[in-house]
């Protein structure tokens, strides 16, 4: 995007307030519309005026972070803040873009805010951005990115589970992996790449896919990628 995100901050707690307050109004690329410690207010606020990202506290009286997302329904992209590491992955289910455990750094929330930048860049960039063709036995095969749920390596060739069809592509899962963007996809065992979008549960080195026919994919995690993973999707 070239015009500045507009941005709304809410937090029960004013300290938190000043804190991204002061960092958003440090960052050339961020436009800071309220900070407001009632969420109620702010969802008031957001049905009145247009805003790109909002940072939004998960621990609240009125409203809670998680609630506050339902009840928003993707009318904005959402950075989580909480002191409570637990709820990362119920976040990543409502599709925020970043997770920041305080207390926050500057560098930490700037690279959140590069994430954003970037998925919003997608988001608003022209279709042609938004897919991408793989090498079939027979022909060039275009996918979407949004339908993809989760990529397998098999020997000579990819196994591709979206939505609508298992699409077989000849091409490394590495060479793959490096087309997809960094912020919906990513590695998690040699053989699998899963989109974050659609992580259903993790249970310890398992990970939940959850499917349009009502099934469940089961994704092993391997040791090489277990680190990378965890940090992921808490946002670390």
């Amino acid at each position: 995007m070239t015009r500045p995100l507009r941005c709304l901050v809410v937090d029960d707690k004013p300290l938190a307030l000043d804190i991204l307050t002061d960092y958003i109004q440090n960052v050339s690329s961020l436009h800071l519309v309220a900070a407001i410690t009632n969420p109620i207010d702010a969802l008031n606020h957001i049905a009145s005026e247009a805003v790109d990202l909002i940072f939004l506290d998960i621990q609240m009286p009125q409203l809670t972070g998680l609630q506050f997302l339902q009840a928003l329904n993707g009318r904005a992209s959402v950075i989580l803040t909480t002191a409570y590491p637990e709820y990362a992955l119920e976040g990543y289910e409502h599709d925020v873009i970043d997770y920041l455990l305080k207390p926050i750094s500057f560098e930490r929330f700037y690279r959140a805010v590069q994430k954003a930048q970037s998925r919003l860049t997608v988001a608003n960039a022209p279709a042609s951005t938004l897919f991408l063709f793989v090498k079939t036995e027979y022909r060039l095969q275009r996918i979407d990115l949004n339908d993809i749920l989760y990529v397998e390596g098999l020997q000579n060739y990819l196994l591709i589970h979206t939505k609508t069809q298992k699409v077989i592509a000849k091409q490394t899962i590495s060479s793959l992996e490096d087309s997809l963007p960094t912020d919906r996809f990513v590695r998690v065992h040699k053989s699998y790449i899963v989109a974050l979008a659609h992580i259903s549960s993790v249970e310890r080195s398992r990970i939940s896919v959850a499917t349009p026919d009502k099934t469940v994919a089961t994704l092993p995690i391997g040791d090489a990628y277990r680190e990378r993973f965890y940090k992921t999707i808490s946002g670390s």
